[in-house]
């Protein structure tokens, strides 16, 4: 379980595929916290660390993983959003967020507003997954609140110090984002498909 409440940016310093799996290596400055079998989200992303050594680490993506988040898209170099899961009894800071991607968006506008930056994001309305005006949303592990909430596309405002600390400095027009809706929305949403 996670918040959302991004704790370090990763550099993906090595990618190496082994069958439908990736094995993905990453630096930053808590890798020397980590331990092997402890979950991580990397872009949203739970992986669990099968590897350390100093201050990089290794988690493996399987096929499913791959197929249904940004994960196999990134080359080496790449920044990756890192949050170690939470403790029990922190502030839940952002909003429970399980590290399980729904799909990914595009993004399809980039703003600068007075200060701060409005993103766009359009996703595949076929997967039944919904957003609401003022709810919270996980794009690339990043806890947000919902705005301009559409049929198949919202947009997120980005203040500076999220836009400093996060991918979203990196991010242009055409990138894929990994999107985790929030899950008292999706059970809500079942329950009510399950009663028509």
């Amino acid at each position: 379980m996670f918040t959302g409440i991004i704790e370090d940016l990763g550099t993906i310093e090595k990618l190496e595929k082994d069958g439908g799996n990736l094995h993905i290596t990453v630096k930053n400055s808590i890798a020397s916290e980590l331990k092997v079998d402890q979950s991580v989200a990397h872009n949203g992303v739970c992986l669990t660390v099968v590897k350390t050594n100093g201050n990089i680490y290794t988690v493996t993506a399987i096929q499913e993983t791959l197929d249904k988040t940004n994960m196999g898209l990134l080359s080496t170099g790449d920044l990756v959003n890192i949050e170690r899961a939470m403790k029990l009894g922190d502030r839940l800071d952002g909003h429970i967020v399980q590290g399980h991607v729904d799909q990914t968006a595009e993004c399809i506008s980039i703003a600068e507003d007075d200060g701060s930056w409005l993103f766009t994001f359009e996703y595949d309305k076929h997967l039944n997954n919904i957003t609401i005006e003022k709810g919270s949303i996980t794009v690339n592990g990043v806890s947000l609140t919902v705005i301009n909430s559409k049929l198949n596309q919202f947009s997120v405002a980005i203040i500076p110090f999220t836009y400093e600390h996060t991918t979203f400095k990196a991010l242009t027009l055409g990138d894929k984002v990994n999107l985790e809706f929030d899950v008292i929305g999706k059970y809500v949403k079942r329950l009510n498909d399950l009663r028509h």
